[in-house]
């Protein structure tokens, strides 16, 4: 039985620092902040966690100063976000979320969209199901600048969204299984034109533990299917050859990255 006494620092004994990834410029956009929990995965929160160190209530749904961000502009008139920015949007609450003022606030958040269609935006929803209702009259068959990653936390969740997801009109499509919190087959559902597998633990004081071989699972499946797969990151109670390893929160990206068990087509 495993157990906190018996846990482990470490998941590889490699922690010298992982040479950081060329990358695009990437920003965090949050135009609203606070969220109600939805499903399994929302238990251990890390916006709740945040906002209470705070005192501030995460269920009250508010809008930012960063709203206009991505249009923002220079003195001599051009964009402070060059084009080719990559914009992670609303990563503190949930873009589709039904709330009166989000459902609002969300047209003017498409037209920015619309305006940088020179930079590209990643959204992660746990609330896929409504997305027919949220987007724009000029959707079509999607914003090419736009990728929707679906979280699903655990077969059930898996089972009640990608199918609806396949079928939505989303040009740039990733599957996100953070926190993952159970086995997963996802093979009947990784159709083409799934760009990105990504999976990870649960972080905080409370994380749940997740094992080993639920991500050499989801690989196999993604290297059946020619699928790209990335491990993001550990969690903080991560179950490999049956030992319990406890993992720093600064560690857990680059212990996952030493894994090497990433896959590029």
């Amino acid at each position: 039985m495993l157990d906190n006494e018996n846990a482990q620092p470490f998941l590889f004994d490699d922690i010298r620092p992982t040479p950081p990834l060329k990358m695009p410029k990437t920003v965090t956009w949050n135009l609203w902040h606070g969220c109600l929990k939805y499903s399994e995965g929302c238990r251990n929160c890390y916006v709740y966690r945040q906002d209470a160190t705070w005192g501030r209530d995460s269920r009250t749904i508010r809008k930012t100063a960063q709203f206009n961000m991505p249009v923002e502009r220079r003195m001599d008139g051009a964009y402070k976000y060059p084009p080719g920015s990559l914009f992670y949007t609303c990563f503190t609450s949930d873009f589709f979320m039904g709330d009166v003022g989000a459902d609002r606030w969300r047209r003017d958040a498409w037209r920015i969209i619309r305006e940088r269609s020179d930079c590209a935006f990643f959204i992660i929803t746990k609330r896929i199901l409504r997305f027919l209702d949220c987007i724009p009259d000029d959707w079509g068959a999607g914003y090419e600048n736009v990728t929707i990653g679906v979280t699903c936390e655990n077969q059930r969740r898996a089972d009640e969204r990608l199918p609806f997801f396949r079928a939505l009109p989303i040009v740039r499509k990733a599957f996100i299984h953070e926190p993952l919190l159970s086995p997963l087959d996802i093979s009947a559902h990784l159709f083409p034109g799934v760009e990105e597998v990504v999976a990870g633990g649960e972080s905080g004081a409370d994380a749940r533990a997740c094992r080993y071989e639920w991500f050499l699972s989801l690989r196999t499946q993604c290297e059946s299917a020619g699928t790209p797969f990335i491990f993001k990151q550990t969690g903080a109670r991560f179950i490999k050859d049956g030992r319990l390893y406890v993992i720093p929160r600064r560690l857990q990206h680059s212990q996952a990255v030493k894994a090497d068990i990433n896959y590029t087509p």
